[in-house]
């Protein structure tokens, strides 16, 4: 079980100051949001059916493919990308490869992409809502193109998966049109709160990692999670940040030494930056990896402005060893070293770390898991998942809507001219001269 390492007595006076009353919000699902609150039973409805109609998918497609290429953006890709990313590693070479588009709207990736699509057998997963997203909609028009060029209509029908709404919208359309397989997104849950669903499970199974392992961590963590008392690690967290906040700290930097969890950080941003930013609330989410960033923004977290608390993302356990060798002449004078594993010395810079920047005025939480697996990262979905609720609605707001996000898509629509958008042209032309 993940643990929650906290200096007792501010643990004291953030569990003193918080508001338990909005916290219970999320239990009572009475607050803003409550429609979109599927997540929380999520682990335990998902049906061993459900999960084996998953894996005979994902299957077929590992079958088929050496590269499954994602289509989506925001929480449709995130969330798979960070359990991928932490389970195989940033040098893994396992078929298929995991390749990801529709995030971003960089022609010369997307020209990169189609050439990689050339020389290799691919599966496509696409996952949006509504299918009219701009960037995934795009990107998927570029390759259901290629895809349809390269293997024909019935090629690309046993190659490509929608992941979309159950009735409606236009890639539902779409799919049935062209008879794609597809999968649910569930109305009452939202993008950043889906890895449990097909729009993380699927391409996390195409990639080859155990989801009936990930789905049972997070059973687990909702079971631990199930009293919201004092002894609640989700409750301590979130009050631990709202409790930083009241006092000046604006910002959370999540720090981790193992490079695996980058994206797992990246995913944590986004729920926590799209849930809690709005009506000038919230914490700013950061993230940075070490040692790698201590040689770079280490003097910054030293002696910076005081703006900041660090919460630690750790791992006891690796899944591999690596030993440092004795070396007869010695010239670099790690010697010392010699005999000491990886681990070993990553754990002490650890300490090292939390230890200067507590003595640097930086406060720091750390959040332990046993190993990087299925299971564990699961037990850490629903943690964050969960504490997010929580911490949002002490804060006041809804955790699961996000109307800052389309201020960029009216102004981008009005620019590019779509349709019905027209009297806003000339007004948005003229207020980006102003700027640019």
């Amino acid at each position: 079980m993940i643990s929650l390492k906290i200096n007792q007595d501010l643990q004291l006076k953030a569990m003193s100051s918080c508001n338990k009353e909005d916290a219970l919000h999320l239990i009572r699902r009475d607050a803003s949001g409550n429609d979109f609150l599927g997540w929380m039973d999520l682990p335990q409805a998902i049906t061993e059916k459900e999960i084996c109609k998953i894996q005979q998918v994902a299957n077929r497609l590992r079958r088929l493919a050496d590269m499954v290429i994602v289509v989506g953006i925001g929480g449709s890709y995130l969330g798979a990308r960070a359990v991928i990313s932490a389970i195989r590693g940033e040098l893994n070479e396992d078929k298929p490869e995991v390749i990801y588009a529709g995030h971003q709207l960089s022609q010369d990736y997307m020209h990169a992409l189609l050439q990689q699509m050339e020389q290799k057998d691919y599966a496509i997963i696409v996952i949006s809502k509504s299918g009219t997203t701009t960037e995934p909609a795009v990107a998927f028009r570029l390759l259901k193109q290629h895809c349809e060029t390269k293997y024909g209509k019935a090629g690309a029908k046993e190659r490509v998966v929608c992941i979309t709404d159950a009735k409606k919208g236009a890639l539902k359309s779409l799919a049935n049109n062209e008879g794609y397989d597809t999968f649910v997104i569930p109305d009452d849950i939202g993008g950043r709160y889906s890895v449990l669903t097909p729009v993380g499970l699927l391409p996390i199974a195409a990639a080859g990692c155990d989801i009936q392992q990930l789905v049972q961590g997070a059973v687990d963590m909702k079971i631990a999670l199930s009293h919201l008392d004092d002894s609640n690690i989700a409750l301590q967290y979130a009050a631990m940040r709202n409790y930083f906040l009241q006092q000046g700290k604006n910002i959370e930097v999540m720090a981790s030494f193992d490079s695996r969890f980058y994206y797992f950080i990246e995913w944590w941003k986004q729920l926590y930056g799209e849930s809690e930013g709005k009506e000038g609330k919230g914490l700013f989410p950061a993230g940075l990896l070490y040692t790698t960033d201590l040689h770079s923004m280490g003097q910054y977290m030293q002696e910076g402005q005081r703006l900041f608390f660090e919460t630690f993302l750790s791992l006891k356990h690796s899944n591999h060893t690596c030993e440092v060798p004795y070396d007869e002449a010695n010239l670099d004078g790690l010697n010392f070293l010699s005999g000491k594993t990886l681990d070993d010395i990553n754990h002490e810079a650890e300490k090292a770390t939390i230890l200067a920047h507590e003595q640097g005025g930086v406060p720091t939480v750390k959040l332990e898991i046993e190993a990087m697996n299925e299971y564990h990262l699961g037990q850490l979905i629903y943690f964050f998942e969960y504490a997010c609720g929580l911490s949002a609605y002490m804060l006041k707001v809804n955790p699961f809507n996000q109307p800052g996000v389309e201020a960029y898509k009216n102004n981008m629509f009005a620019l590019l001219q779509k349709p019905g958008y027209e009297d806003k042209y000339e007004q948005i032309q003229a207020a980006i001269k102003n700027l640019l």
